[in-house]
């Protein structure tokens, strides 16, 4: 028996013999003492001054008495106003400490019979994953865990935004850029070597941009005129008309990207049952669209976009399909939440958890109603587990197009480095191999970089200094 559970039945006891009151022990409120108080264990004495008919300290010292005669571990007491602070030997803590040691089951319950598919990562495929990616992922797989541990059926998978405009622009930097080159003969990781073309790409663009400014055309007109992002504009139309060659390039691209990213998962130690790619999706989110709207649930405006009223539900309107007969987000989302239901059987008791950043919070509002609009029965099970962005010192924000973003690859050399500079200078490693002493640097930093983030509220914002990065003293 457990140390809280013998504090209860003692109570109990307590207040039978000292006033001659019936207890449960379920209404036996115990807490963790308060930093600034003597004790480990809290009583609030309160709920019994009715059965003592004494004032709050008078019953938290009688109480504190007579449960510190009836068990050995309680060392000693006091009472703080109505709270009853009970000081518990260290022995309990040890014990309790070395049963979960050796307890393979500790912390785990039977299966609830519920399943849960839960979204985490969600990366672009024209750049590598930063910090921010670490962040989603530590958060994501920790999650996973912690269901998994209460008695769900866990799935975990990833979204790979792998079309649209963005993905172009690395397409396009690589063709104007590259002369040629690959990660093999660049000797860069497939995702870097893809980045640095999205990057080329956004020079150039300022570059022009900055030529049309000076020839006398407005920013803002200027930014949508550019020779460069009119050309990233027809790839993207080839693309989706089916162009061979665009869409050979985009895989090649894609296969580089993939191979880079795979690398940095296995790193971190995260995994994913099934990858979903939006270029397999959005067509399936349009035709669901245009049932909704034979079904009169959806709306289409005299430009021919399709759209969603909620405001019966305290939302606004939602564009669904452009005039032009594009998706937004929106489309594929509706389109994969299909077929995840579908993949998984999700049933009304399910749950789909997406773990993305906290700024979309309301397009998860918007793609749970359009479901329930819909009649999906798994649209209540769609939860949003939003986190805090990660920002640089100054309130700077992370921007890959820039080449300001926290590499996820470079972070992990810094830590484990880190490890090993610590390591030396402590002098107990002198025994190990190499080998041995690289792996325990890896061990050690990965294991100080996950710590750093996963002790921070998630839904707290992160500042993170890549200069003073994490001490590991």
């Amino acid at each position: 028996m457990d140390i809280q559970q013998q504090i209860k039945n003692k109570v109990v006891d307590a207040l039978q013999s000292l006033f001659q009151h019936k207890a449960n022990d379920k209404t036996i409120q115990l807490s963790e003492t308060r930093k600034e108080f003597v004790g480990d264990i809290t009583i609030m004495v309160f709920p019994f001054l009715k059965a003592s008919k004494k004032g709050p300290e008078e019953t938290g010292e009688a109480i504190g008495e007579y449960i510190t005669k009836q068990i050995e571990a309680i060392t000693g007491y006091n009472v703080v106003k109505g709270f009853l602070n009970l000081e518990i030997e260290d022995s309990v803590w040890f014990d309790s400490f070395k049963q979960m040691l050796t307890d393979e089951q500790f912390g785990t319950f039977p299966s609830n019979g519920k399943k849960v598919v839960l979204e985490y990562c969600g990366p672009n495929t024209n750049k590598p994953l930063h910090f921010g990616h670490i962040r989603n992922m530590m958060i994501g797989y920790s999650t996973a865990n912690i269901l998994s541990a209460v008695g769900y059926e866990v799935h975990k998978v990833n979204i790979l935004n792998d079309r649209g405009i963005a993905i172009c622009k690395s397409m396009l930097g690589w063709q104007k850029f590259a002369d040629g080159a690959t990660p093999e003969t660049a000797n860069k990781k497939g995702d870097h070597f893809v980045g640095d073309y999205y990057v080329a790409f956004s020079k150039k663009e300022k570059a022009e941009i900055a030529e049309l400014v000076q020839s006398g055309m407005a920013k803002k007109e200027a930014e949508g005129a550019t020779p460069i992002l009119m050309e990233a504009r027809e790839m993207l139309l080839k693309w989706e008309a089916g162009d061979e060659a665009t869409l050979a390039l985009w895989n090649k691209m894609n296969n580089w990207v993939f191979e880079g990213f795979n690398k940095t998962y296995n790193r971190l130690g995260v995994d994913f049952e099934k990858d979903y790619r939006e270029s397999d999706y959005y067509l399936l989110g349009k035709s669901i669209v245009e049932k909704g709207l034979r079904n009169e649930i959806f709306y289409q405006n005299e430009d021919g976009s399709i759209w969603i009223d909620l405001s019966d539900e305290g939302l606004d309107n939602k564009l669904l399909l452009r005039s032009d007969g594009t998706s937004v987000y929106l489309t594929q989302d509706l389109g994969i939440a299909q077929e995840r239901a579908k993949d998984f059987n999700l049933g009304k008791d399910d749950l789909s958890i997406y773990v993305v950043g906290d700024e979309q919070n309301y397009h998860f509002k918007v793609l749970q109603k359009t479901l329930k609009k819909l009649g999906k029965e798994y649209a209540d099970g769609i939860h949003h587990q939003g986190y805090g962005m990660v920002d640089l010192p100054g309130g700077a924000k992370m921007k890959s197009r820039e080449g300001t973003s926290v590499d996820a690859d470079e972070l992990m050399d810094e830590m484990v480095n880190k490890a090993g500079e610590v390591a030396q200078e402590l002098g107990k490693i002198a025994d190990l191999s190499n080998v041995e002493k690289e792996k325990l640097f890896e061990q050690i930093g990965l294991g100080a970089m996950k710590y750093f983030i996963l002790k921070v509220n998630p839904k707290k914002r992160m500042i993170f200094d890549p200069e003073k990065s994490i001490d590991l003293v």
